[in-house]
């Protein structure tokens, strides 16, 4: 391993103190030209690398901007993490990412050791945090929160989020005007705020319509595949007359739709699929599916740029997400009657 360059050794090659290089480099010197160029050569030279937890303690700014992710691995939030990147690249701030797992706990446990990282900005992607949790925070340092509405005015931080409940009825109301009656639904988790929002979104939607919601026509998941391809067994179980499901998001889409195969079932002859969040691979499934997109990078990279904008006191830039309806192969029309090109498969019994 290469010895690491001490600010002894480059004072001594520019000829100067110790406390002269350290002041140049904190840019608290008043020194000539001629010698803060001999200190900057003699950097070059031997290759020096200062150490930033050395620079925080001299500068009191640490250069972090904390991020608090559900699950660093989910490729729903993927795309806000690159945002986030992209709003910070040659800002002078890096990103330091951590994971909550979607537990309180875990999540107050994150925000702590942030906190004692010295970073100078928060920024909050969804969880479970209450937002008395998020004030207090907020008190300290400039916070930004994607996905949750959480007033933050008086604490001088700033919160987004995208109208799920309405996506959600736009989708179902495609799905009946595309002649289906009986749909199904594979929610998120009972306790995700986002989760609720759809789901209420599907049965207003039904309730708009005409339709009648069934609560057999729901069975919850939790967001990944596998809870979508036992998801969607039990609701042809329950009813084999479905036409149409509604997948709460793309991962139990994917589910879902390998449950199909195995019970022999066509998509979108047989039974429309459609998801939400578009994810990057939806647009490639066989067929591709139907999703709602939600624009997560560029809400990432607003969200740094609001937390900066905060750090230096200058007025945020103004921005309004917008969702779409990603409209694929995934749904069929519904005809009255049999379709002699397409007649129905009986399904394999359930392994």
């Amino acid at each position: 391993m290469t010895r690491a360059v001490t600010l002894t050794e480059v004072a001594r090659e520019a000829g100067v103190s110790p406390s002269t290089v350290s002041r140049i480099l904190n840019g608290t010197a008043r020194v000539g030209d001629d010698k803060a160029s001999q200190v900057r050569r003699a950097i070059e030279k031997l290759g020096y690398t200062r150490n930033a937890f050395a620079r925080s303690l001299a500068t009191g700014s640490s250069g972090i901007i904390g991020v608090l992710t559900p699950d660093i691995a989910s490729p729903f939030y993927n795309d806000a993490l690159s945002g986030i990147e992209r709003g910070l690249m040659g800002s002078g701030y890096s990103p330091l990412m951590i994971s909550g797992h979607w537990r309180t706990g875990e999540e107050e446990h994150a925000v702590e050791l942030l906190l004692g990282r010295r970073v100078e900005g928060l920024i909050l992607l969804g969880g479970q945090l209450p937002d008395a949790e998020i004030r207090a925070v907020a008190a300290q340092v400039p916070v930004g929160v994607l996905g949750r509405v959480v007033n933050l005015d008086a604490w001088g931080g700033v919160s987004i989020a995208l109208d799920q409940r309405q996506s959600a009825r736009d989708l179902v109301t495609y799905l009946v005007g595309r002649g289906h009656r009986v749909i199904g639904h594979i929610s998120g988790p009972p306790d995700h705020a986002d989760a609720r929002e759809r789901l209420a979104g599907y049965r207003e939607a039904l309730e708009d319509c005409g339709l009648r919601f069934q609560p057999s026509l729901v069975v919850a998941g939790d967001f990944q595949e596998l809870s979508g391809l036992i998801g969607m067994q039990r609701l042809w179980q329950r009813c084999p007359r479905l036409t149409a499901v509604f997948c709460a998001n793309d991962q139990m889409a994917y589910g879902a739709r390998l449950a199909l195969h195995r019970l022999g079932l066509r998509v979108p002859e047989d039974l429309s699929l459609i998801g939400f969040d578009d994810l990057p691979g939806s647009a490639y499934t066989t067929p591709p599916l139907s999703s709602v997109r939600q624009p997560m990078a560029e809400m990432g990279r607003w969200l740094a740029r609001a937390v900066l904008a905060r750090l230096r006191g200058e007025a945020i830039p103004p921005f309004t997400p917008r969702q779409e309806l990603m409209l694929r192969e995934s749904v069929a029309t519904r005809r009255v009657g049999p379709d002699p090109a397409h007649p129905p498969r009986r399904p394999k019994p359930l392994p």
